[in-house]
């Protein structure tokens, strides 16, 4: 605690003393504003300028940083429960991964796009991890639904995630909070913010958390889950009167918090015959969000001495080696953004972007005391640059128009070392191999070009059209190896003998040991994936009365395709999946009625969704079922969604929301790509898209009174309940049953379960209660999240022998103290 205290003192001194000039910000601070009726007028930024929400014609979920606040929002899961249609998911790999009215990538590699894109200000967090740490200081979130590739570039199918950052205020200001609560967990959030000339204005935010472990082992009982992180943000604005403003945004984190562990809930070998007994017998997890298991010191064969007649180590000559799960992640990022009045009706905008990204870690991949899964090794990098250039005519006119191009260029590169010497391919069949490694370097140049209009045929009727031609090149470099007593180029250098077509030099642990097309090792697979697209939306804006807005939109927007990180036992696995699109058509209603106490909205949508990429199976010759990235050629989601705010009586705030999906794979994969997870030939036609629960909604009810003195108590309660979802493509149908044929003669199942890949519908509560002082100057708060405890699961992950669940976290608690000055 003490650390986290000097670590926010020293952040904020620093910014007193410094006051270097670093900028930031949107040139033109979009606030939600105060209407002469009092009624909260918010503003977004969907279409790169300010405008009403209730004035744009798309469907836009906007929380307000007050609100982020008060329901402790400080992770990218929190954000999605606040949105219906959002599902959050985490992976083996700690790679977060969103899914959005059921489009969303379920590929947990470092180096892939998502299809929900994230910025902050304006500028991409291009890479999901990148956006671990963005939610603190806002002044809201602004969560775009639908296909965005116009405005917001490619790999924004399923939609856009806008962090607006708090920005630098002209007269003086500070202020923090500080919070203690369940798990020894302290929170610390401060900035400072004022004028440091009359033409430079700046800001400094920062927070931190540290935390106990909340989840236990149910094998030993030892602990795993502490939470340790620290993220900063300096803005500066510049503007001189003179037409030109400037904005920069340097912002970074360093999060050391342990990876989720799994709960091992399914057992079934794919060679029962060698399948250690202790792992058979494996203890699975109750139903207890806190039970999970991992490996820790653990005998690693590859430090053996080999029995040379049997290649069996000899039993008593490992060496114990540390498989405990850890993290260590930073990231950096500058934007700079500069508008400049060209003319009174033009205005140029550059934004220039970079971030860069380094990791080390280790992760449980079986939710076991046993390495049948384990990623052993796992690190990279990203640096990715990004600079966009529009020019825009005034907003305020009839005919509105933009037109920019911008390009990026990233590099990627992840280092996995698997490890499975307690799984049933650790055989003397397959000569004891255990340890499988692979490099997936990626450098990534995109350019684009686009424009949008907007034009007020009628007082009342709006047409808007808009394009983007994007060209996109990767060039994917990625490589194979083992370790000493790894025993993989043992294996394939037989294997190459035996197979191959050609003659081959035999490989050290360095490899590479993927079969080639010739079936021989010592080639890494360098490939070059090139696409175009071009992405467009039209659409009509009715605004029937000074309160209601009818709109329908068509658009396409496309997500680029990428290199898997996986360690392929032939060529067949590291193929890149290619584009998908999403053609969508919409139409809606914002309403507010009652002389603005009651706001309600309202949409249908149907995606017409090609090219679906995921992380399916192969049944690989060698050792059964192996990942790959797999293309769904056309899938269809229909949907509805509403929400409904009302103010009844004053400072009391009731809103609900709620979204319907029915998702449908039409056409599924062709051969030799249809498998299901477990490797089985199947039709996944007919069956629903993964993370797309049929049910989501969420309400939110909160009360704020006010006092003669000028205090504010508080209360409020908010719920999320979700239907029940696939965790992969046709999970419903797979049931664990016995296969002799394919080896896999045991199967063994926890309690209650009877189709593993299914995740449970689900509800939470959480609720808070507190007092601020006249004129804010302090605040004290009571919360709770999950209330009631309830257990659920955001998703589930087949290994080679067995299935795992990754749990919600259970019920937290704590005190929440803050102080404001003016």
């Amino acid at each position: 605690m003490k650390k986290l205290k000097g670590q926010l003192c020293s952040a904020s001194l620093a910014y007193i003393m410094a006051a270097s000039p670093a900028l930031a910000q949107d040139a033109q601070p979009a606030q939600a504003q105060t209407t002469p009726d009092n009624s909260r007028e918010i503003v977004v930024t969907a279409n790169k300028r300010q405008e009403n929400i209730n004035k744009v014609g798309l469907t836009i979920t906007a929380v307000s940083g007050l609100q982020l606040a008060e329901r402790k929002v400080t992770s990218l899961e929190d954000v999605a429960s606040l949105v219906p249609g959002l599902a959050y998911s985490p992976s083996t790999a700690n790679t977060p991964i969103f899914t959005l009215r059921g489009v969303g990538f379920n590929e947990s590699s470092l180096g892939v796009y998502p299809a929900v894109s994230v910025y902050i200000d304006q500028a991409p967090l291009s890479f999901p991890v990148l956006a671990s740490h963005s939610a603190y200081d806002l002044e809201r979130v602004e969560v775009l639904k639908g296909p965005q590739g116009t405005l917001f570039g490619q790999n924004s199918t399923g939609g856009a995630i806008n962090y607006i950052a708090a920005k630098p205020t002209r007269t003086f200001e500070a202020g923090g909070d500080l919070s203690y609560g369940r798990f020894n967990q302290v929170e610390g959030n401060a900035y400072i913010s004022g004028p440091i000339t009359d033409t430079l204005r700046g800001r400094v935010s920062v927070t931190g958390l540290n935390s106990d472990p909340w989840q236990y082992s149910i094998s030993r009982g030892d602990k795993l889950g502490k939470q340790s992180y620290i993220a900063g943000r300096m803005l500066l604005d510049w503007d001189n009167n003179s037409g030109v403003r400037l904005s920069l945004n340097v912002n970074g984190w360093r999060d050391t918090s342990d990876p989720q562990a799994q709960q091992l809930i399914a057992i079934r070998p794919t060679y029962s015959a060698y399948v250690p007994a202790n792992v058979l017998a494996a203890q699975f997890a109750p139903a207890n969000a806190r039970a999970a298991d991992w490996s820790a010191s653990v005998q690693d064969p590859a430090t053996g001495v080999v029995n040379p007649a049997t290649g069996a180590v000899t039993p008593g000559t490992a060496q114990s080696v540390n498989f405990t799960p850890f993290s260590n992640r930073r990231m950096i990022q500058a934007s700079l953004r500069a508008d400049v009045d060209i003319t009174d009706n033009l205005t140029l905008t550059s934004q220039t972007s970079y971030a860069d990204f380094d990791q080390k870690q280790r992760t449980d991949g079986d939710g076991s005391p046993f390495v049948t899964y384990d990623l052993y090794r796992n690190d990279g990098y990203i640096k990715t640059f990004n600079q966009e250039v529009r020019l825009a005519n005034d907003p305020h006119r009839s005919f509105r128009w933009l037109i920019g191009g911008n390009v990026e260029s990233s590099h990627t590169f992840e280092n996995q070392l698997l490890r499975y010497f307690n799984s049933s391919n650790y055989n003397p069949n397959n000569l004891y191999i255990n340890a499988s490694g692979v490099t997936n370097k990626q450098d990534i140049l995109n350019y684009a070009f686009f424009g949008s209009t907007e034009y007020a045929v009628a007082p009342k009727l709006t047409l808007k059209a808009s394009a983007r031609f994007t060209q996109s090149r990767n060039n994917g470099d990625i490589g194979s190896y083992t370790i000493v007593g790894g025993n993989v180029d043992k294996l394939f250098n037989l294997l190459g003998t035996v197979l191959g077509t050609v003659p081959f030099t035999p490989i050290t642990i360095a490899g590479p040991y993927t079969l080639n097309d010739n079936n021989v090792p010592g080639q890494a697979f360098v490939r070059t994936l090139s696409e175009n697209n071009v992405s467009w939306r039209a659409g009509i804006d009715y605004q029937a009365t000074r309160d209601t807005l009818v709109y329908a939109n068509v658009s396409r927007g496309y997500k680029a395709g990428s290199f898997p990180s996986l360690a392929a036992s032939i060529y067949e696995g590291l193929q890149p999946v290619t584009q998908e699109s999403v053609t969508a058509y919409e139409g809606g209603i914002k309403t507010q009625l009652l002389d603005r106490r009651v706001s309600l909205n309202g949409a249908v949508f149907y995606y017409d969704y090609r090219n679906k990429q995921i992380r399916g199976k192969f049944n690989d010759p060698l050792f059964g079922a192996l990942d790959e990235l797999v293309n769904l050629p056309k899938s269809r989601i229909l949907g509805a969604e509403a929400d409904i705010t009302v103010r009844p009586v004053a400072g009391l705030t009731i809103n609900g929301a709620v979204t319907y999906l029915d998702s449908e794979i039409q056409i599924g994969p062709a051969a030799p790509r249809n498998y299901n997870v477990l490797a089985q030939v199947t039709n996944f036609s007919g069956d629903p898209l993964p993370f797309t629960p049929k049910w989501s909604g969420t309400v939110n009810v909160e009360y704020r009174a006010r006092l003669a003195n000028g205090g504010a108590p508080f209360i409020g309660v908010s719920a999320n309940a979700r239907s029940s979802s696939d965790a992969v493509p046709g999970a419903s149908k797979i049931a664990y049953v016995p296969d002799p044929a394919s080896g896999a003669a045991v199967v063994r199942l926890a309690p209650g379960v009877t189709n593993p890949f299914v995740i449970n519908g689900y509800a939470t509560v959480d609720g808070r209660i507190g007092y601020e002082a006249p004129d804010g100057a302090w605040r004290i708060m009571l919360w709770g999240k999950n209330l009631f405890n309830r257990y659920y699961w955001t998703t589930v992950i087949a290994s080679t022998d067995t299935a795992a669940r990754m749990a919600g976290r259970p019920v937290t608690y704590g005190v929440t103290v803050g102080f404001k000055v003016r």
